[in-house]
């Protein structure tokens, strides 16, 4: 059954007094904070948030709360209690300092709301536009910075892209703000058809992907409602409608945002859906807009058994009801019920969708773009080419490899960019070329997938498919990786297929693998030469040398050896005692002479240099060829 949820509320919701007729209760959503105000001769007002610290004060009791926000560094409470006035608390050690208060009052104006911008920067709201102002107590001033005029019906905010929606004409049209320290940015409107007005309950603000959306509940003809997207990505961040998410239901929605996923929560059938605008869909060809059905059927929430205040040790729970009339959705993830006197976060369970979604491929591209992906991801591609191997899971599997391999390939590429980029153009790597979300490399896939199957029948064709993805990307194989290929190859007495991935450098060229190849040159005389390619290609001499030396071609390593730099410093001992070892005297004859006209054109003198240790070699000449001479 656990299977079943890949949604639920967290464990440890954050617990307030519930409302009733003494305590109302209001959310910041900058703050993510939940204010609950008792009221009755004096104010008593609780704030709790995702921090332990609770804050707990009294003020006078001036009437009802609208809306009540403290400052991002909780030095300043702002208080909405009128349609004309928003009334300033200065705090300290958190407590407001009696009779330090300022009053923002409209000019002629109904105030919406409000937000904060910054530590001393608020925004204020009204049917009038947009006023941002900076609060001074030091010189218990309130100072207005900017202002945008602008008739507005009501109005939505996104903390998190520091943007907000002004709709007017009964919501007909909308237009997107960004509002900043000290400024304020119009941008491009957007207007809807004139049978359709957008009322503020069906429109969500969030981020996507790092891009500021829209998101828009609309009933289609067949009166099924469906989420229109609209990313503010286009020529000066005007709204263009990108993606259409196809709910398949009619009735009342909510929407969260986790991990970049759209999850629309659907009352009726007490079901969430999930979609992936980063995924392939249906796509329009004139309008370009992409049409997405959910990841997969709808799922509910795990069940929640709440546990109920008590002063006994084994306290009694009680089943929560999900989807509850009483819920209301904050952004990202955020659930309040103020009935209950319950904060949830909504959290995303990535192991029991590798369960419930059965294409592997959509599956690999879904965990990609996941903040904690890796981990299921790696365990995905371990299922995929361990004991469920199949012959025909091949193209899956080279789709799955082109899927990483593709993500890989653009981050050595901007890694490429930025280790080359000189000190005066390098700049910081801006938000979209950082680190990809899931990065699978050569040594990810050495060490937990392929190492978990190197004792399986199937390893060669799935290292020779990785390879020629890999290939296709234009990615180098590395040492590890290129070891366990070559191996694997000997093993299945591929020889011809180890001989074309050295030649068409497939594989790591390194002076370690073609001395590890000559390990193994025994079981066939093609791989020793098959390393000697590898070294040449490498420009290794050196080793090469060594090798013919071992080999007994003392005359082809005396001709490579005479091409390197101090040719004339080479050991002759080493070469002479080779080439005695060969038992050809007309090798040892070439090799003896070769010497001798050296030390003749070095030193005058045809000797060898005492320190040289040649005295054995020079004896074995004379007893070879002077004694042969002298009996002619």
């Amino acid at each position: 059954m656990d299977l079943l949820y890949y949604l639920e509320l967290c464990a440890n919701p954050i617990r307030f007094d519930p409302v009733s007729h003494l305590t109302n209760v209001f959310f910041d959503d900058s703050n993510k904070q939940v204010f609950a105000v008792r009221s009755g001769g004096a104010t008593g007002i609780v704030v709790k948030g995702p921090s332990d610290t609770v804050h707990t004060f009294c003020m006078d009791d001036q009437g009802p709360i609208r809306s009540i926000k403290f400052s991002p560094d909780m030095r300043i409470l702002a208080i909405q209690r009128t349609d004309v006035c928003v009334e300033f608390i200065n705090f300290a050690n958190g407590q407001p300092i009696p009779n330090e208060m300022l009053q923002f009052r409209g000019k002629n104006a109904q105030i919406f709301g409000f937000v904060w911008i910054a530590n001393r920067e608020v925004a204020m709201i009204s049917n009038g536009g947009i006023e941002l102002c900076q609060v001074h107590f030091d010189r218990r001033q309130l100072k207005s910075v900017k202002s945008m005029n602008t008739t507005v019906n009501w109005f939505a905010w996104c903390p998190h892209g520091n943007f907000a929606l002004l709709a007017s004409s009964s919501g007909a049209i909308l237009m997107p703000v960004l509002i900043k320290q000290g400024t304020i940015t119009k941008l491009p409107r957007l207007e809807m058809s004139n049978e359709r007005s957008v009322p503020e309950r069906d429109c969500t603000l969030a981020m996507i992907y790092g891009t500021p959306s829209i998101l828009i509940l609309q009933p289609t003809q067949s009166r099924l409602v469906e989420v229109v997207i609209y990313m503010l990505n286009g020529p000066g961040l005007a709204p263009r409608k990108c993606h259409v998410l196809r709910l398949g239901h009619t009735g009342r929605f909510a929407i969260n945002i986790i991990d970049d996923l759209v999850i629309v929560h659907h009352q009726a059938t007490a079901t969430s859906l999930l979609f992936d605008v980063a995924q392939t869909g249906e796509t329009d060809p004139i309008s370009k807009v992409i049409y997405h059905h959910p990841i997969i059927p709808g799922k509910p929430l795990r069940p929640f058994s709440l546990k109920l205040p008590s002063i006994s040790l084994d306290g009694q729970t009680v089943n929560c009801t999900l989807y509850s009339p009483d819920w209301v959705l904050f952004q990202p993830n955020i659930v309040i019920d103020a009935k209950l006197g319950c904060f949830w976060y909504v959290e995303l369970k990535l192991k029991p969708l590798c369960t419930l979604v059965t294409d592997r491929v959509r599956l690999v591209e879904f965990l990609l773009q996941r903040t904690q992906g890796k981990t299921h991801l790696l365990a995905v591609l371990r299922e995929l080419v361990g004991e469920n191997y199949r012959g025909t899971l091949l193209p899956i599997i080279e789709s799955v490899f082109n899927k990483i391999n593709t993500v890989y390939k653009s981050w050595i590429t901007k890694e490429l960019q930025n280790q080359t980029a000189t000190p005066s153009t390098a700049k910081p790597l801006p938000k979209s070329t950082a680190a990809p979300r899931v990065l699978i490399d050569q040594a990810d896939m050495h060490s937990q997938v392929f190492s978990a199957i190197a004792e399986t029948e199937q390893i060669g064709k799935v290292l020779m498919l990785y390879l020629q993805s890999l290939t296709v990307h234009g990615i180098a194989a590395q040492h590890d990786l290129s070891k366990m290929i070559v191996c694997e190859l000997i093993n299945g007495n591929l020889i011809p297929a180890l001989q074309h991935v050295v030649e068409h450098s497939l594989i790591s060229e390194s002076k370690a693998l073609a001395c590890f190849l000559l390990s193994l040159s025994k079981i066939h005389p093609t791989i020793g030469q098959i390393a000697l390619d590898m070294l040449a290609k490498l420009n290794a001499n050196e080793i090469i040398t060594e090798v013919l030396l071992g080999q007994g071609k003392v005359i082809d390593a005396l001709r490579l050896a005479k091409t390197l730099p101090d040719a004339d410093l080479l050991p002759a001992r080493k070469y002479l005692e080779a080439a005695m070892k060969t038992e050809d005297h007309v090798v040892f004859h070439s090799v003896y002479m070769h010497f001798v006209q050296r030390n003749i054109r070095l030193r005058g003198a045809p000797d060898f240099a005492r320190g040289e240790l040649c005295g054995e070699y020079v004896q074995h000449y004379l007893r070879l060829f002077c004694s042969r001479s002298s009996s002619t």
